[in-house]
């Protein structure tokens, strides 16, 4: 039975309020579970389930695939849509509310994760992995197009935020294809793309990347002011703040938007240097 055959036997209902778009294709859905990286010996984290049809795609390539949910609407569901699929593993719990703890109770090891998400969790999910002692390998997201553009920016182009330049202290980010909206059910009002992000967790050795995403949230606070006054609003001396931009390599009237995550480690050291 077809994977919208078997939604509407068990009425189910999209919520938009939960982002639920799911893609169908099984086509696309084995290039995404390809684009991740998948290989038979790897453990999967699925965030967001949906109608099971990432899962078995996952689950195909994969040792083990751990789906987690939070609509328990989708119980007939997944149990219709995974029937026969032994190596997977469904969830109803939030996975941003969960300790690492907790998910390394669940997911036993080191893990790949996988995910099709609304836009309003991209960050939050993105962060949750890639700040925590969690063993991740990788985070391959399909998300609204948008979004994934500034997940892959490079410093001084328009789409470069805090959350570029906090991935690449993390990572290696790109673009692995784009999803038209005519690929989701229902269809969405934007298109989107499948983001992979590698982490390299000694990217910048000896460097407290922590602290240094910190100081990059501060100066990206107030966007349309500049670096010395964004540090200067966090609580630095202006004399210090410009000496530390100076020594960095940069103008005092520098944008933060103009510093790589390389340079924001160096102003770290910096700031540091001239306390």
């Amino acid at each position: 039975m077809e994977i919208l055959d078997i939604l509407r036997k068990y009425s189910f209902v999209f919520k938009k309020s939960l982002g639920q778009n799911f893609l169908t294709d099984s086509q696309l859905l084995d290039a995404i579970a390809r684009d991740a990286g998948v290989e038979k010996t790897d453990t999967v984290v699925e965030i967001g389930a949906g109608a099971g049809t990432l899962t078995r795609a996952l689950a195909a390539r994969a040792s083990k695939v751990v789906a987690f949910d939070i609509d328990e609407a989708l119980v007939p569901v997944l149990r219709e849509s995974l029937a026969g699929v032994e190596n997977a593993e469904i969830v109803f719990r939030d996975v941003l509310k969960c300790s690492d703890e907790e998910l390394l109770g669940i997911i036993g090891g080191k893990f790949k994760v996988v995910a099709n998400i609304p836009y309003y969790i991209t960050t939050p999910l993105v962060m949750r992995f890639a700040e925590s002692s969690l063993p991740v390998e990788s985070v391959t997201v399909t998300v609204q197009k948008e979004v994934a553009e500034r997940l892959v920016a490079e410093a001084g182009t328009p789409e470069y935020g805090a959350i570029s330049a906090t991935v690449a202290l993390r990572g290696d980010a790109r673009i692995t294809r784009d999803v038209p909206r005519r690929m989701f059910r229902p269809v969405p009002n934007v298109d989107s793309a499948v983001v992979r992000i590698d982490f390299v967790r000694d990217k910048f050795p000896a460097t407290d990347v922590g602290a240094v995403s910190e100081l990059v949230r501060q100066c990206f606070r107030m966007r349309r002011k500049t670096l010395l006054n964004n540090l200067i609003a966090a609580g630095y001396g202006k004399e210090k703040a410009r000496l530390a931009i100076e020594r960095a390599g940069f103008p005092a009237d520098v944008r933060g938007e103009r510093l790589s995550a390389k340079d924001y480690v160096g102003l770290y050291g910096e700031l540091n240097l001239t306390e």
